[in-house]
């Protein structure tokens, strides 16, 4: 006979979920990736030498490319914090900083010379081909 468990979503549960969200090699990124593969494009993927850690990188053009998910880089966020129950002002703080820092690497990725191109994670989903069709466009216009 199974018994009826009542999971309590106590701070330590909730740690341990924050812990395995993964930060690369998230499924957006690995379908942009494969996509850009067959294509025949070639990258360096979290490329550590490249400020910000993008997701996706083309040195040669300097092009880099950041798959950036709905609710942790604030898409609609104002929107979404109204439905927040918990923790309302370290979420918000949380996301607002990841906002600002996001303006941040492009600003100085953009001074550096690089095309800092961002998609949202259901764009990439909905819209693969036509993302993929952006970059390959950068780069062609990167390499004249």
């Amino acid at each position: 006979m199974a018994k009826n468990i009542i999971f309590e979503n106590t701070s330590e549960q909730r740690s341990k979920t924050m812990r395995a969200i993964r930060n690369k090699d998230t499924k957006i990124e690995m379908s942009l990736r494969r996509a850009l593969y067959r294509k025949g494009l070639r990258y360096r993927k979290n490329y550590s030498r490249i400020f910000g850690h993008p997701d996706i990188a083309f040195t040669k053009s300097k092009i880099v490319v950041f798959c950036d998910s709905e609710f942790w880089h604030g898409e609609s966020w104002e929107k979404s914090k109204r439905g927040m129950k918990n923790n309302i002002d370290y979420w918000n703080e949380k996301i607002e900083r990841n906002k600002k820092r996001d303006l941040e690497v492009n600003a100085r990725l953009n001074s550096e010379g690089y095309l800092v191109l961002r998609y949202w994670a259901n764009r990439i989903e909905k819209n693969l081909a036509e993302v993929v069709s952006e970059i390959e466009k950068a780069i062609a216009s990167r390499s004249k």
